[in-house]
């Protein structure tokens, strides 16, 4: 379905005010302050297809490891109906560190799911051996805080109490957990009310092909911004000092190829993982190395899946 430019871009608008409008919501509801001062946590919106669409200006290394996320969850739940939250924190299900947990809110017209609403906060405490969910000492996983696979929080609407209480009873301060899951759940529940008034304004299907063109859009600026880098290989280094169990000068190699409008970084160079907690889960990494390649972007670019097409990891 084509899409005149005008519609596009009200679209494109407007999904960037949806999830400006969530940050805010989250910004005044939440109960840590690393919430509701240092506001670290991030708003997006993915597609039926997970794509990244839309993000705030948030954390960026949070929004670019949310696609693996929502991914994480179809492929573990292959039954999602309307009002299902879905939580995970698990840095092999899409999650970054375990103190970010993150809430998904399917998006539906009708009986077709067309989006996600998705809402990544770190917590003030996920449990473990520390406070804070940093722990030095951690030499593996289960050391560093309670890990929640793709499970739903609600299904269809209900809240399954069994599972908070769960979740509440394994972090040292289970009311500010409480209160900012609740603010997490209804930032997303705030976005998929808008997306379901949009809908209505301007009919789902025109956002769905709206969507489809701002991808090619942003994939197409992006590629004129690329193609005029010169082509060849260039290698990067850095090394990370030590991991805290008498292991230095860890190394993080890059090997770019960049060939016409396509960008190739290869990190398989780098050093294998360290005993200490410094590694970098695979979403994280991924979201690491499509930040930097966004700074060197146009700024006015919308930052969506379309942008990060030029480049492989």
């Amino acid at each position: 379905m084509p899409v005149d430019p005008i519609p596009r871009s009200v679209v494109q608008h407007r999904l960037s005010a949806i999830v400006a409008e969530m940050g805010e919501a989250m910004l005044r509801t939440s109960y840590s302050q690393i919430l509701n001062s240092s506001r670290d946590f991030s708003m997006a919106i993915c597609d039926e297809h997970c794509r990244l669409v839309a993000q705030a200006d948030h954390i960026p290394i949070h929004v670019g490891a949310l696609p693996f996320a929502a991914r994480a969850v179809e492929d573990a739940i292959p039954e999602i109906r309307p009002g299902d939250v879905i939580l995970l924190n698990d840095p092999y299900h899409g999650g970054s560190h375990l103190p970010d947990l993150t809430a998904l809110v399917p998006v539906f017209h009708g009986e077709r799911r067309l989006f996600w609403t998705v809402v990544r906060a770190h917590q003030g405490d996920i449990g473990g051996a520390t406070h804070g969910g940093y722990n030095p000492d951690a030499t593996e996983i289960w050391q560093e805080g309670l890990r929640v696979p793709p499970v739903k929080l609600y299904e269809a609407g209900r809240l399954r109490d069994d599972l908070l209480d769960l979740l509440a009873a394994n972090v040292r301060h289970p009311r500010d957990f409480r209160g900012d899951l609740a603010a997490m759940v209804g930032a997303a529940h705030l976005g998929e009310q808008r997306l379901g008034k949009l809908f209505a304004e301007v009919g789902a299907d025109t956002v769905v092909a709206a969507v489809e063109a701002m991808l090619d859009a942003a994939e197409a600026q992006a590629r004129a911004v690329v193609v005029a880098w010169r082509d060849g290989v260039f290698q990067g280094e850095a090394v990370l000092d030590d991991d805290g169990h008498g292991r230095e000068d860890i190394r993080v190699v890059a090997a770019v190829t960049k060939r016409g409008s396509d960008v190739v970084v290869d990190l398989t160079g780098s050093d294998p993982q360290a005993v200490g907690f410094v590694n970098s889960s695979h979403a994280n990494m991924q979201s690491a190395v499509a930040m930097a390649f966004a700074y060197l972007l146009d700024p006015d670019i919308p930052k969506n899946a379309g942008a990060f097409r030029p480049l492989t990891v």
